[in-house]
């Protein structure tokens, strides 16, 4: 079984102006990624806009990105729907391929009682022998996943390997890796915000899933060998750095737009396309994008 760790950018989805799947600008970006030394990608999770495509179109994009990264590095593939049977058909579709795992957020329309979201993920890991990784946002699923419920799943099936934890609340965190981690040293935790890196490992978690890998993925690379290396001041002072990117966030909403101006300016000139409902940015939040990258240091400063 698989063991996710490390940096692992939830890859932001390249299309061209009409929307449909840029394959040599999507090249592009992975292969900067893993020239930059990231520990595995992730496809199509919420950056990846896989809420505005349909099944062909997520069909596609997983075949393209195992296709093209050819093993270089674990390929995680977000499977998750509003309805298990399309997500057991998706992950099915992930292992078929070549994918290293799947990655499945709970249904984003039914608040479900926990019978009925323990049943949708179990069917999920029963259809597939790859390493399943749970992804629990509950700003945007309106429901949390808790360590116990957890611990109830990763206890009746091995392959549910890991969790992504886009929670802003560490103690949260903490807890999943004392209740669940603890138990089964197998099983990953991965913060899905940034600023949460550092402390995340320090409780013995296992890295991060988060957007700023897209764009700046040598800063929390840095803080992750950092770390490993018990050379704290460096991982503080990047971590310095990486906890102002989470400004960008707030610039717009879905902000996958931001995400793919922020990978153009950082030096990568993709198109930065996104499907509806997201827009363009407009002129003024593209300088603001490019004055928190500045701010970060991971642009020079503008002249004043």
């Amino acid at each position: 079984m698989n063991k996710f760790k490390g940096i692992i950018p939830p890859v932001s989805t390249i299309f061209d102006e009409e929307g449909k799947l840029s394959e040599v600008e999507m090249a592009q970006l992975i292969d900067r990624l893993i020239e930059a030394g990231v520990d595995g990608l992730l496809f199509l999770g919420t950056g990846g806009e896989f809420s505005q495509m349909s099944r062909e179109e997520r069909l596609q994009t997983a075949e393209f990105a195992v296709r093209h990264v050819k093993r270089k590095v674990p390929v995680l593939i977000g499977t998750g729907s509003t309805n298990t049977r399309e997500a057991v058909e998706l992950s099915v579709h992930a292992q078929k391929i070549g994918a290293d795992g799947v990655m499945v957020i709970n249904p984003f329309y039914w608040k479900l009682t926990d019978d009925n979201l323990y049943g949708y993920f179990s069917k999920i890991a029963q259809s597939v022998d790859i390493p399943v990784l749970l992804y629990n946002f509950p700003n945007l699923t309106g429901q949390d996943l808790s360590p116990e419920f957890v611990a109830r799943l990763v206890d009746d099936h091995p392959n549910i390997s890991g969790i992504k934890e886009t929670v802003d609340s560490i103690g949260h965190i903490r807890d999943m890796i004392m209740q669940v981690k603890r138990k089964h040293p197998h099983f990953s935790v991965l913060c899905g915000y940034d600023d949460h890196l550092l402390n995340t490992l320090q409780l013995g978690g296992d890295g991060t899933i988060s957007a700023s890998g897209n764009f700046a993925p040598q800063i929390s690379i840095g803080i992750y060998r950092a770390f490993l290396n018990g050379d704290l001041v460096k991982a503080s002072i990047l971590y310095k750095q990486l906890a102002i990117l989470p400004q960008l966030y707030k610039l717009d909403s879905p902000f996958v737009n931001v995400i793919k101006e922020a990978i153009k300016q950082c030096g990568l000139d993709i198109s930065t396309y996104v499907l509806p409902p997201s827009a363009p940015l407009n002129e003024k939040k593209i300088s603001q994008v490019k004055e928190i990258l500045a701010e970060a240091g991971v642009l020079p400063a503008a002249k004043s």
